[in-house]
């Protein structure tokens, strides 16, 4: 451990039902246990009531849906209760108020359809008629929802896709709408956020088509101004937005672990290294040395403070340096869970002490995050493992979240290997739950996970969401994930419903997540980010647009809603033939769906579907964009613990034929990326050097895979692939190195590859620390000499079509990001080079060639032309 929070519990204080609200709703809410609503529910009810625009933002299981389904439920009897008075006028059923609810993930959905029936059944009211509707629902059951449904469940790809192209089939639902309710909002941002804001903007303008003109009740997590990343998605100003932040539901103390995994002892890995790390070659953290920095000072810390003596920041907890047992902070955490047998007890390493030293040199009290040696650490998630493990032995439940699809069956399988070696009933208690699994598994994980019958689910972030799971006494986390508000998310599936609970965020070895755990108050301390999407990027709006003339001819009067240069925009689709102008509005005159123009997820098309060979099973299901390096032929595909090997990727029919087969072995793909520029849209000169940033062409191509054995990851063999080459237009920062700069830095011809290689690693690594984005976010590119430039270059790009802003805040910060990326290289002990500093995850050509000291004489010879802050 190198940090340990406790957050004190925290009270309720309720309200009273609002006058307004509909008697049988407020008996089955109390029939359910409710019997007084939290006064932030209370709060967003009576102001989405009034018409206003409302958002409400806050934390985890604090019940934001009784505040949207309250009015809407309420508005919808009122509705019923007219036309049973008055059955004769035409409009009490034609404009029975409806309800249109949107959510990220159809699983989300499925859950709150289960939620709404439960309190209509307690309310004993029959006359509300609810269902989900989505690209899985059969065509007669669509018809029955056009036809009645008072409230429909469904996500913005069934809008995008479906209900908006095809909206004279919905004009009653779309001409009666009351309430548009968007769940989980803070989960829309970036590019995908862009895409569900003019969704939204093109469901406004349709439904005002119809008469109607829909108030929109938005649930965030807690996030920095929601009024205006709200405002923002459904295209309105702040003004007409409420936000109700002050959250008034009743919470359980948290004890909040940040853990760093110990070195491992020379080349001996322990037996629970059997999982490997999903990125074995991630990057820490070091903090620069040359300016000071109070150690009292509670502010976010800058990337060039360097810190002097602290006080402990564990506060109250034993000084003693003995190691911690899991059943003592489980005591502590959760009372009455540590006096339980735990046959693994596993030992958390001495806590730190309140003695003032640092993590630097003995003697110093620096705080410097640094490897003391070559020797890699244990993977973060075998960690994760092995607590899995010990604390479904010790009786609790527990979420374990993993970075990626592999490492949840990773975690569950290797977890399971653990619990076998005790009780093989244990074993069966452990299942893995991510993305790409069939609906029917999903929702029957997610029921046995609430019911008990299983104690421990290893995920992706596909639970981070409202998914309704209750009574969790932890939740482990493997890797920052990305924003502080998805911490707090996946954070607050512990201690849910006001129970205590324990949470342990465990490093990779990553400089982010090396930073963070020895640097609680940049956790703890620092604001939650702001949702960041910009809907007038002109590749996502161009599509758009298109879609909404195919929907309803787009009018002069109608383009202020999709921004201010929208009419520059139209222009160019007209001159490229996309739109037609014609003195009524612009016109879409071609055969094709215009919303298959774009995909809002940005998958890269539609999911390759994973099919059994011998039975013809339908696995489950891979994303587009990554289906060349995941199913390729020849690739290992893990499914619910069962191994498959992939037989034939057929990219034209979307399928990836496996056969169930048990290997020794996992694989992992070759991939070479170029870069080129296409347009220059900043530029600033260092004297010599250039930083630029713009439009460009990035392409990449899996060209073969490494057969690698588990669990020494020793190489078994290479294979060739012939797949095509994808390319990605998007936006990038870049700054060149020419040949005064690199023979000033003393970084020879044979070095520069491996200099410039090193620093756009890290530079990507530490990228997050000024943008809000992850390092997945990013891409990135070093050539000794560019076509484009003509000089040597590193180029860190966005990796969405058009771009998210993340390498124009690159550009703006370029001397704050470039210094932070060389401290961090030269405070890391390594001697060569570690996944501390300077090798990459997503290196295609396997972490080679890399030159470290050669990367920090480069960096601080180019920081030597910084223009003075």
């Amino acid at each position: 451990m190198t940090h340990v929070r406790h957050l004190p519990a925290r009270p309720g204080t309720q309200a009273d039902w609002p006058s307004w609200a509909d008697a049988d709703l407020v008996q089955g809410y109390r029939a359910l246990g409710v019997d007084r609503p939290w006064l932030h529910q209370v709060e967003a009810a009576d102001s989405a009531w009034s018409g206003r625009h409302t958002v409400l933002a806050t934390s985890t299981g604090s019940g934001k849906s009784l505040a949207f389904w309250l009015p809407a439920l309420s508005t919808a009897r009122a509705a019923s209760a007219r036309s049973l008075l008055d059955p004769g006028r035409i409009e009490t059923v034609t404009r029975r108020a409806t309800t249109l609810y949107l959510c990220p993930t159809k699983a989300l959905a499925a859950d709150q359809l289960a939620a709404l029936d439960r309190l209509l059944v307690a309310g004993r009211t029959r006359d509300v008629r609810v269902s989900t509707c989505d690209g899985d629902t059969s065509l007669e059951e669509r018809r029955w929802v056009q036809e009645h449904a008072d409230v429909v469940l469904t996500n913005p790809d069934f809008l995008h896709f479906a209900l908006l192209p095809q909206h004279r089939r919905w004009a009653r639902l779309l001409g009666s709408l009351r309430y548009v309710v968007v769940d989980e909002c803070h989960a829309f941002r970036g590019v995908f956020g862009a895409h569900v804001g003019l969704v939204l903007r093109r469901l406004r303008r349709l439904a005002a088509s119809y008469g109607a003109t829909p108030t929109f009740l938005l649930a965030s997590a807690t996030t920095s101004d929601p009024a205006a990343s709200a405002a923002r998605l459904i295209g309105v100003d702040p003004s007409e937005v409420t936000a109700v932040t002050a959250d008034a539901s009743p919470a359980g103390r948290k004890t909040f672990v940040l853990w760093q995994p110990p070195e491992l002892p020379g080349s001996d890995a322990p037996w629970s290294a059997l999982l490997p790390e999903d990125d074995p070659w991630a990057a820490p953290l070091a903090l620069p040395r040359h300016v000071t920095r109070s150690a009292d000072d509670p502010s976010p810390p800058a990337p060039d403070d360097v810190w002097g003596t602290v006080a402990s920041p564990v506060g109250p907890s034993p000084g003693a340096q003995d190691p911690v047992a899991l059943s003592e902070l489980l005591a502590g955490a959760l009372p009455g869970m540590g006096d339980r047998p735990n046959p693994l007890a596993t030992d958390l390493g001495p806590p730190l002490a309140g003695t003032g030293e640092g993590s630097g040199p003995l003697g110093t009290g620096e705080r410097v995050v640094a490897e003391p040696s070559d020797r890699p650490r244990r993977t973060a998630t075998a960690e994760i493992a092995d607590l899995l493990a010990d604390l479904t032995a010790a009786g609790a439940r527990s979420l374990a979240f993993t970075r990626s699809r592999r490492g949840a069956e990773s975690v569950a399988a290797t977890t399971r290997a653990h619990l076998l070696e005790i009780d093989p009933t244990f074993a069966t208690s452990v299942q893995a739950y991510r993305g790409g699994y069939l609906p029917e598994e999903r929702r029957a994980l997610e029921a046995a996970i609430r019911s008990g019958a299983l104690r421990a689910l290893a995920t992706t972030n596909a639970l981070e969401l409202g998914v309704d799971i209750s009574g969790l006494d932890a939740v482990l986390i493997a890797g920052w994930p990305g924003t502080r508000v998805s911490l707090w998310q996946q954070a607050g599936r512990a201690g849910r419903a006001g129970t205590d609970g324990l949470v342990v965020l465990v490093a990779r070895e990553d400089p982010l997540d090396t930073f963070l755990v020895h640097h609680p108050e940049a956790v703890f301390d620092a604001p939650v980010e702001a949702t960041v999407f910009d809907t007038t990027n002109p590749y996502v709006l161009a599509p758009h647009l298109c879609a909404a003339a195919a929907e309803l001819p787009l009018r002069s009067e109608e383009l202020d809603l999709f921004g201010a240069h929208t009419a520059d925009l139209l222009a160019e689709l007209v001159e490229r033939g996309t739109l037609r102008r014609r003195p009524s509005g612009w016109y879409w005159t071609h055969n094709e769906q215009a919303s298959r123009l774009t995909d809002l997820r940005g998958s890269g098309g539609d999911p390759v579907r994973v099919v059994e060979s011998a039975t013809g099973r339908l696995l489950g299901t891979v994303d587009a964009a990554s289906a060349d390096s995941t199913v390729h032929d020849g690739a290992v595909y893990v499914h619910q613990g069962a191994s498959f090997v992939v037989d034939e990727l057929g990219l034209e029919d979307g399928v990836a034929l496996v056969t169930r087969r048990d290997v020794d072995y996992g694989t992992w793909a070759r991939w070479v990326t170029t870069t080129e520029i296409q347009s220059v849209d900043a530029e600033v000169p260092w004297g010599p050097v250039t930083w630029g940033f713009g439009s460009v062409d990035v392409t990449t191509q899996v060209l073969g895979y490494q057969r690698k054995r588990i669990p020494d990851l020793q190489v078994l063999g290479t294979e060739e692939l012939d797949l095509p080459a994808r390319t990605l237009r998007t936006t990038a920062v870049w700054w060149t190195a020419p040949a005064e700069v690199l023979l000033a830095a003393g970084v020879t011809v044979e070095a520069t590859p491996g200099a410039l290689h090193a620093a756009e690693h890290a530079s990507i690594g530490l990228l997050p620390l000024l943008a809000t984005c992850d390092r997945w976010d990013l891409g990135g590119l070093s050539t000794a000499l560019h076509v484009d430039t003509e000089q040597a270059t590193v180029f860190v790009h966005d990796a969405y079509p058009g771009g998210a802003g993340f390498a124009e805040r690159g550009f703006t910060l370029g001397a704050t990001w470039l210094r932070a990326t060389r401290d961090a290289i030269a405070a890391c002990r390594c001697f060569a080079g570690c996944p501390a500093c300077v090798q990459s995850p997503k290196c295609g050509n396997a972490n080679n060639p890399l030159d470290k000291a050669a990367a920090i004489r480069l960096l601080t010879a180019v920081l030597a032309h910084a223009p003075a802050a």
